[in-house]
């Protein structure tokens, strides 16, 4: 069991290295099971497939801030399931069509609360055991980021 639990971590922080660090998008996709959806509540989602590939390639890796950060505040997992809770904070210097669509940048500083909560398959093949994100959703308080943010 803390197998399964070790590798539901892993697969999140490498989807999320791949996205965040080195904009890889075919390194983001290989930890995702081939049906599974990544979704930022309450702007846009679930997308799979092809439309998350398009997604990532042209509505996130080029719009994403140079001081983009993370901070964790709290990180519950189980064997199906993955739950982070984090400060993400960035200026908010170019648009953002994955997380404030059609809102001009403000040039303002913000923090913001996100949760994820990623769901996992597991599979045996022989004795080697094949861990994916079958479902990966960040629940943003875009309530408080557009009121820090100014915007209505």
């Amino acid at each position: 069991m803390q197998r399964l639990a070790t590798a539901a971590q892993e697969q999140t922080d490498a989807f999320r290295a791949a996205i965040h660090t080195t904009g890889d998008i075919e390194a983001a996709l290989a930890t995702i099971t081939p049906d599974g959806t990544v979704e930022d509540v309450p702007v846009g989602g679930p997308r799979s497939g092809d439309e998350l590939r398009r997604h990532l390639a042209e509505d996130v890796l080029p719009h994403l801030p140079d001081d983009l950060s993370f901070r964790r505040v709290t990180r519950t997992v189980d064997v199906r399931t993955l739950v982070d809770q984090r400060i993400v904070g960035f200026t908010h210097d170019r648009e953002l069509p994955w997380l404030l669509p059609g809102i001009a940048p403000t040039h303002r500083r913000v923090e913001v609360l996100a949760i994820s909560v990623v769901a996992f398959r597991h599979r045996t093949r022989g004795a080697v055991v094949e861990s994916l994100i079958s479902s990966y959703r960040t629940l943003w308080d875009h309530t408080g980021l557009r009121t820090r943010l100014g915007v209505s």
